[in-house]
């Protein structure tokens, strides 16, 4: 998959908006929190999503794809990965992975920050 493919099925989801808390780098938020990190359009192309509710259920994607996901630093003891877009993960594991992902964050969003659909 593409980053552009990636980045397109992030910004149809309901509610998604684009984003540049750091200079270069982009992420996806609904509300007003990051469900997809895609870091600089310039970089290798990855994902950081969240994986598991902890980083025991996370784990299973380093088991799984040991070349091609790795904890995200900073927020990966908290179920956090970075998939690799261009790697060994399927283009259908890639899109439940962002699903997932979207679906924890908007669980955890306050009723009024919620997409309505």
């Amino acid at each position: 998959m593409r980053r552009e493919q990636m980045l397109a099925y992030c910004l149809a989801k309901p509610g998604s908006w684009l984003d540049q808390p750091w200079e270069g780098d982009e992420v996806v938020k609904v509300g007003s929190r990051i469900y997809a990190f895609l870091g600089s359009p310039d970089s290798h192309p990855t994902v950081g999503v969240k994986c598991g509710p902890n980083r025991e259920v996370a784990d299973e994607w380093l088991h799984r794809h040991p070349a091609d996901a790795q904890v995200m630093p900073y927020i990966g003891r908290s179920g956090w990965n970075t998939l690799r877009l261009d790697g060994g993960i399927d283009d259908e594991e890639l899109i439940e992975a962002v699903d997932a992902s979207y679906d924890a964050v908007v669980a955890k969003l306050p009723k009024r920050e919620r997409p309505t659909s």
